[in-house]
C-alpha cells in the first residue's frame, strides 16, 4: 500500500505527465505564448491563508475545494503523521514548505551561534518537507542590515552550503525568495533595477539544489518582473505571487495594481517554465480562497477547472 508521502509524490508525477501530454497539443493550437501555462502551471497557497476549518484535514479540503492543486506548510514545526493523514484523506499534496523563523534566525547574522541555529532549522525543514512529499523549502537568506554586502554574501553562502549534502540526498530544492530584505537590490532605488545580483548569488552555490522561489509581485516596485524572469531563467524552481501598484506604492490582490502580467506570461513561456505557483496574499474563508484561485487563473491565462 502506498504511504501518504508516496501518494503526494505520485500525484505530482501525474500532474507532470498530464502537462507533457498536453504540451504538444497546446503548442499546435497556440499562435503565441498565450495559453502556454495551461497544463503546465499548478496552483498552491500558504497554509496560513486558509482561515476556515478547525483541523488540518479540513483546511486541506477547503484549499482543494477552492481550486488549488497543492498547499505549502511552515517547516520545521509540523506533525508529519497529521499531515500525511490530511494528504491521504483529501488527495491534496504538499508541494513544499516555507522555512519557519528565517526572518529572525538568519544565515546572514554576524553571530556564529545564530547561524548554526539557522542551519539546523533549514536542515530540519528539508527533512520534514521530504517526509510529507514536498520538493522545495522556501528560504529568506537574511537581511542586508546584518553587515556590508560582501560580508553577508559570503557568510550566508558558506552557512547555507552546509545544508546542500542533505538537500541533494533528499532531492529537495532550497528555493531562495526575493523579498524586501535590503539584499541583492537597492532598497532606495527606482524601478529600473535588474536581477543581476540574484543570478550571481544563486550561481555561487554551484548546485542544482539551490534555485529561486521567485516572487513576481515583491520586486515590481524595483524592476520589470518579465525581464527578471528572463534573467533568472531556469534558476526559478517555483513562483510566489501577489499584486503591486507602483502608483499607490503598496501590494494588492493578484491582478490588481499595474504589474504587467502579459509580459510575465510571455517571459514564463520563453523560459519554458513548468511547475508550481504559490499565492501569497491575504487569505480567508472558502469564498475568499476561490477568489484568489480565480485571480490566479486570470493573470496566468489558465482555463478554470470545471
Amino acid at each position: 500500500m502506498l504511504s501518504s508521502s508516496s501518494l503526494s509524490r505520485r500525484q505530482f508525477v501525474q500532474l507532470a505527465a498530464a502537462a507533457s501530454v498536453s504540451g504538444p497539443l497546446l503548442a499546435l493550437g497556440a499562435k503565441s505564448e498565450e495559453g502556454y501555462l495551461n497544463g503546465r502551471l499548478y496552483k498552491t497557497l500558504k497554509i496560513g491563508m486558509v482561515q476556515g476549518g478547525k483541523s488540518l484535514e479540513e483546511k486541506f479540503a477547503i484549499a482543494k475545494e477552492a481550486g488549488f492543486d497543492g498547499i505549502e506548510l511552515n517547516c520545521p514545526g509540523i506533525d508529519v503523521k497529521e499531515v500525511r493523514a490530511a494528504i491521504k484523506a483529501t488527495g491534496l499534496p504538499v508541494d513544499g514548505s516555507v522555512n519557519a523563523g528565517h526572518w529572525s534566525v538568519r544565515h546572514t547574522d554576524p553571530d556564529a551561534s545564530v547561524r548554526a541555529k539557522a542551519l539546523a532549522s533549514l536542515q530540519e525543514a528539508l527533512r520534514q518537507t521530504h517526509a510529507v512529499g514536498g520538493n522545495t523549502v522556501l528560504l529568506v537568506v537574511g537581511r542586508g542590515s546584518d553587515g556590508p554586502e560582501e560580508e553577508i554574501w559570503k557568510r550566508s553562502i558558506d552557512n547555507i552550503s552546509k545544508a546542500l549534502p542533505l538537500a541533494s540526498e533528499l532531492g529537495i530544492h532550497i528555493a531562495i525568495e526575493n523579498v524586501w530584505n535590503q539584499f541583492c537590490y537597492d532598497h532606495e532605488g527606482d524601478h529600473t533595477q535588474t536581477a543581476d545580483k540574484f543570478v550571481k548569488y544563486v550561481d555561487e552555490f554551484h548546485s542544482p539544489w539551490v534555485g529561486m522561489q521567485f516572487d513576481i509581485g515583491n520586486h515590481w516596485k524595483y524592476g520589470s518582473m518579465g525581464d527578471w524572469i528572463r534573467q533568472i531563467g531556469k534558476r526559478i524552481v517555483k513562483l510566489d505571487l501577489k499584486g503591486f501598484s507602483r502608483e499607490m506604492d503598496k501590494f494588492t490582490k493578484i491582478g490588481e495594481g499595474d504589474l504587467d502580467w502579459a509580459d510575465v506570461r510571455k517571459a514564463l513561456a520563453e523560459i519554458k517554465y513548468t511547475g508550481w505557483a504559490a499565492a501569497e496574499v491575504k487569505g480567508g474563508d472558502l469564498e475568499r480562497l476561490k477568489e484568489v484561485s480565480a485571480n490566479m487563473d486570470r493573470v496566468f491565462g489558465l482555463t478554470p477547472k470545471a
